[in-house]
């Protein structure tokens, strides 16, 4: 019965970790997939801003 006991802990404990992994897992994946939008709508709105207005003239 004591195998059994610590048998079944065992394999209670691993699930759980491996639950807690995959989770962790996929919200790093969801943010890296925010990010990367993110980081692209940036690089879009800064190209239509720079197409849009021309530089300003500097005076020196």
């Amino acid at each position: 019965m004591k195998k059994f006991i610590t048998a079944a802990a065992v394999l209670t404990g691993t699930s759980i970790a491996g639950l807690l992994v995959w989770r962790k897992v996929e919200s790093d994946h969801i943010r890296n997939d925010l990010w990367n939008e993110a980081e692209r709508i940036s690089a879009e709105q800064d190209a239509e801003s720079a197409t849009a207005q021309p530089a300003p003239a500097r005076t020196a």
